[in-house]
Protein backbone atom coordinates (compact mmCIF):
# COMPACT_ATOMS: atom_id res chain seq x y z
CA UNK A 1 0.00 0.00 0.00
CA UNK A 2 0.96 3.75 -0.91
CA UNK A 3 1.29 5.60 2.06
CA UNK A 4 2.91 8.75 0.70
CA UNK A 5 1.56 12.16 0.75
CA UNK A 6 2.43 15.32 -0.68
CA UNK A 7 3.81 17.40 2.47
CA UNK A 8 3.70 17.98 5.86
CA UNK A 9 0.56 19.90 5.56
CA UNK A 10 -1.14 17.20 3.64
CA UNK A 11 -0.19 14.50 6.23
CA UNK A 12 -1.73 17.06 8.78
CA UNK A 13 -4.88 17.38 7.03
CA UNK A 14 -7.17 16.17 9.92
CA UNK A 15 -5.26 17.50 13.28
CA UNK A 16 -7.73 19.51 15.01
CA UNK A 17 -8.08 21.53 18.13
CA UNK A 18 -7.76 19.75 21.00
CA UNK A 19 -6.35 16.81 20.06
CA UNK A 20 -3.15 15.09 21.60
CA UNK A 21 0.06 14.68 19.70
CA UNK A 22 3.57 12.84 20.36
CA UNK A 23 6.27 14.35 19.02
CA UNK A 24 9.57 12.50 18.50
CA UNK A 25 12.71 13.89 19.13
CA UNK A 26 15.64 14.10 22.46
CA UNK A 27 16.61 17.83 22.60
CA UNK A 28 16.41 19.01 18.51
CA UNK A 29 17.41 15.91 17.68
CA UNK A 30 15.64 13.79 15.36
CA UNK A 31 12.38 16.07 15.71
CA UNK A 32 9.93 16.41 13.08
CA UNK A 33 11.20 19.56 11.92
CA UNK A 34 8.45 19.54 8.73
CA UNK A 35 5.52 18.87 10.93
CA UNK A 36 5.87 21.13 13.60
CA UNK A 37 6.36 23.96 11.14
CA UNK A 38 3.15 22.45 9.66
CA UNK A 39 1.45 22.97 12.95
CA UNK A 40 2.79 26.01 13.17
CA UNK A 41 1.43 27.44 9.91
CA UNK A 42 -1.87 25.40 10.41
CA UNK A 43 -2.47 27.41 13.62
CA UNK A 44 -4.48 24.36 15.82
CA UNK A 45 -4.89 25.20 19.13
CA UNK A 46 -5.34 23.22 22.76
CA UNK A 47 -3.05 20.79 21.97
CA UNK A 48 -1.75 18.17 24.36
CA UNK A 49 1.98 17.19 23.62
CA UNK A 50 3.50 14.58 23.89
CA UNK A 51 7.62 14.63 24.09
CA UNK A 52 10.98 13.89 26.00
CA UNK A 53 11.30 18.08 25.98
CA UNK A 54 9.68 21.30 24.08
CA UNK A 55 12.58 22.69 22.43
CA UNK A 56 14.12 25.72 22.70
CA UNK A 57 12.69 29.12 22.72
CA UNK A 58 12.92 29.74 18.78
CA UNK A 59 13.07 26.06 17.46
CA UNK A 60 11.27 23.10 17.97
CA UNK A 61 7.95 22.38 19.55
CA UNK A 62 9.29 25.88 20.91
CA UNK A 63 7.72 27.60 18.68
CA UNK A 64 4.56 25.98 19.04
CA UNK A 65 4.51 27.72 23.17
CA UNK A 66 5.63 31.21 21.73
CA UNK A 67 2.24 31.11 19.39
CA UNK A 68 0.11 30.10 22.57
CA UNK A 69 -1.08 26.50 20.44
CA UNK A 70 0.17 24.42 23.64
CA UNK A 71 -2.46 24.05 26.36
CA UNK A 72 -0.54 20.83 27.92
CA UNK A 73 2.84 19.24 27.62
CA UNK A 74 3.45 15.48 29.47
CA UNK A 75 7.50 15.72 29.15
CA UNK A 76 10.89 14.74 30.92
CA UNK A 77 13.14 17.46 30.79
CA UNK A 78 12.06 21.18 30.25
CA UNK A 79 15.03 23.18 31.51
CA UNK A 80 16.25 25.40 28.21
CA UNK A 81 13.12 26.95 27.29
CA UNK A 82 12.58 30.18 29.04
CA UNK A 83 9.15 30.50 27.23
CA UNK A 84 8.18 27.29 28.86
CA UNK A 85 9.00 28.41 32.30
CA UNK A 86 7.13 31.85 31.85
CA UNK A 87 4.17 29.90 30.52
CA UNK A 88 4.23 27.33 33.20
CA UNK A 89 4.66 30.24 35.87
CA UNK A 90 2.01 32.22 34.98
CA UNK A 91 -0.45 29.26 34.98
CA UNK A 92 -0.82 29.44 31.00
CA UNK A 93 0.44 26.14 30.82
CA UNK A 94 -0.55 22.68 32.31
CA UNK A 95 2.98 20.33 32.67
CA UNK A 96 3.13 16.85 33.55
CA UNK A 97 6.50 15.83 34.38
CA UNK A 98 7.54 12.23 33.98
CA UNK A 99 10.66 10.48 35.08
CA UNK A 100 12.71 10.02 31.37
CA UNK A 101 12.41 5.91 31.71
CA UNK A 102 8.74 5.95 32.67
CA UNK A 103 8.04 8.54 29.51
CA UNK A 104 9.29 6.15 27.70
CA UNK A 105 7.80 3.12 28.88
CA UNK A 106 4.47 4.25 29.12
CA UNK A 107 4.71 5.42 25.36
CA UNK A 108 6.10 1.95 24.63
CA UNK A 109 3.13 -0.12 26.58
CA UNK A 110 0.59 1.61 24.44
CA UNK A 111 2.44 0.54 21.02
CA UNK A 112 2.18 -3.03 22.74
CA UNK A 113 -1.42 -2.81 24.05
CA UNK A 114 -0.57 -2.54 28.02
CA UNK A 115 -2.47 0.27 29.39
CA UNK A 116 -0.93 0.65 32.51
CA UNK A 117 2.16 -0.99 34.60
CA UNK A 118 3.84 -0.90 37.51
CA UNK A 119 7.45 1.17 38.63
CA UNK A 120 9.59 1.66 41.82
CA UNK A 121 10.79 5.00 39.74
CA UNK A 122 8.86 8.04 41.49
CA UNK A 123 7.41 5.99 44.99
CA UNK A 124 7.44 8.66 47.77
CA UNK A 125 7.85 11.73 46.00
CA UNK A 126 4.74 14.31 44.17
CA UNK A 127 5.11 11.90 41.11
CA UNK A 128 3.15 8.93 42.80
CA UNK A 129 0.32 11.15 44.42
CA UNK A 130 -3.02 10.40 43.57
CA UNK A 131 -1.13 6.86 42.00
CA UNK A 132 -2.25 3.17 43.46
CA UNK A 133 1.13 1.80 45.21
CA UNK A 134 1.63 -1.96 45.64
CA UNK A 135 4.38 -4.04 47.17
CA UNK A 136 6.52 -6.55 45.23
CA UNK A 137 8.62 -8.63 46.97
CA UNK A 138 9.46 -5.74 49.83
CA UNK A 139 9.52 -2.97 46.80
CA UNK A 140 6.98 0.10 46.73
CA UNK A 141 5.54 -0.07 43.20
CA UNK A 142 3.71 3.05 41.78
CA UNK A 143 0.66 1.81 39.05
CA UNK A 144 1.01 4.23 35.83
CA UNK A 145 -0.91 4.44 32.71
CA UNK A 146 0.03 4.20 29.52
CA UNK A 147 0.33 7.20 26.82
CA UNK A 148 -1.75 7.16 23.47
CA UNK A 149 -2.05 9.75 20.82
CA UNK A 150 -4.08 11.06 18.06
CA UNK A 151 -1.38 11.84 16.38
CA UNK A 152 2.38 10.55 16.50
CA UNK A 153 4.77 12.44 14.45
CA UNK A 154 7.88 11.05 14.11
CA UNK A 155 11.54 11.62 11.61
CA UNK A 156 13.04 9.14 10.12
CA UNK A 157 16.39 9.07 7.84
CA UNK A 158 15.03 6.43 5.29
CA UNK A 159 11.54 5.32 4.72
CA UNK A 160 10.02 3.41 1.70
CA UNK A 161 6.25 4.05 0.46
CA UNK A 162 5.09 1.61 2.15
CA UNK A 163 5.86 2.92 5.62
CA UNK A 164 9.24 1.04 6.60
CA UNK A 165 11.55 3.48 8.69
CA UNK A 166 15.10 3.62 8.80
CA UNK A 167 16.60 6.17 11.89
CA UNK A 168 19.88 7.42 12.18
CA UNK A 169 22.12 7.19 14.85
CA UNK A 170 20.73 9.27 17.92
CA UNK A 171 17.99 10.77 15.70
CA UNK A 172 16.44 7.29 16.90
CA UNK A 173 15.71 8.30 20.40
CA UNK A 174 11.83 8.48 20.91
CA UNK A 175 10.84 8.30 17.53
CA UNK A 176 10.24 3.98 17.03
CA UNK A 177 7.93 3.74 20.34
CA UNK A 178 6.16 6.97 19.76
CA UNK A 179 5.33 5.69 15.94
CA UNK A 180 3.82 2.69 17.50
CA UNK A 181 1.55 4.73 20.30
CA UNK A 182 -0.30 6.77 17.45
CA UNK A 183 -3.72 6.26 16.00
CA UNK A 184 -1.98 8.32 13.04
CA UNK A 185 1.65 7.74 13.02
CA UNK A 186 2.71 10.26 10.39
CA UNK A 187 6.76 9.84 9.08
CA UNK A 188 8.86 12.30 7.70
CA UNK A 189 11.92 11.24 6.10
CA UNK A 190 15.05 12.80 4.55
CA UNK A 191 15.58 10.24 1.95
CA UNK A 192 11.97 8.47 0.43
CA UNK A 193 12.97 5.06 -1.84
CA UNK A 194 10.54 2.46 -3.17
CA UNK A 195 9.97 -0.59 -1.09
CA UNK A 196 12.38 -3.38 -1.47
CA UNK A 197 15.47 -0.63 -1.01
CA UNK A 198 15.59 -0.59 2.61
CA UNK A 199 17.34 -4.09 3.48
CA UNK A 200 14.54 -5.76 6.12
CA UNK A 201 17.31 -6.27 8.81
CA UNK A 202 17.72 -2.71 9.14
CA UNK A 203 14.02 -1.85 9.80
CA UNK A 204 13.65 0.05 12.82
CA UNK A 205 9.58 0.55 12.23
CA UNK A 206 7.77 -2.19 10.27
CA UNK A 207 5.40 -0.42 7.73
CA UNK A 208 2.25 -1.57 9.89
CA UNK A 209 2.74 1.23 12.31
CA UNK A 210 2.42 3.96 9.77
CA UNK A 211 -0.51 5.57 8.20
CA UNK A 212 1.33 8.61 6.31
CA UNK A 213 4.61 9.02 4.86
CA UNK A 214 6.71 12.12 3.01
CA UNK A 215 9.99 13.54 2.13
CA UNK A 216 10.92 16.17 4.33
CA UNK A 217 12.96 19.52 2.74
CA UNK A 218 14.89 22.08 4.61
CA UNK A 219 15.99 20.53 7.47
CA UNK A 220 18.18 22.94 9.95
CA UNK A 221 18.91 19.92 12.64
CA UNK A 222 20.54 22.71 15.37
CA UNK A 223 21.71 22.05 18.13
CA UNK A 224 20.78 23.24 21.54
CA UNK A 225 24.34 25.14 22.72
CA UNK A 226 27.90 24.95 20.86
CA UNK A 227 31.04 24.85 23.47
CA UNK A 228 34.54 26.07 21.53
CA UNK A 229 37.00 26.22 23.69
CA UNK A 230 41.38 26.52 22.85
CA UNK A 231 43.35 22.95 22.87
CA UNK A 232 44.55 22.27 26.68
CA UNK A 233 48.36 21.16 26.75
CA UNK A 234 47.75 17.65 25.98
CA UNK A 235 46.12 18.33 23.08
CA UNK A 236 42.94 17.89 23.37
CA UNK A 237 39.99 18.89 21.24
CA UNK A 238 39.49 22.44 20.56
CA UNK A 239 35.95 21.78 20.60
CA UNK A 240 33.02 19.69 21.33
CA UNK A 241 29.52 20.03 20.59
CA UNK A 242 26.66 18.94 22.94
CA UNK A 243 23.59 17.41 21.06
Amino acid sequence: MNKTVANAGEALRDLADGMTVMSGGFGLCGNPENLIRAILRKGTRDLTIISNNCGIDDKGLGVLLAAGQVRKMISSYVGENKTFERLFLDGSLEVELCPQGTLAERIRAAGAGIPAFYTPTGYGTPVAEGKEVRDFDGKKCVLVSALRADFALVKAWRGDRWGNLVYRKTARNFNPMMAAAGRITIAEVEELVEPGVLEGDQIHTPGIYVQRIFQGTGYEKPIEKRTVRKAGPTGSPAGHEVR
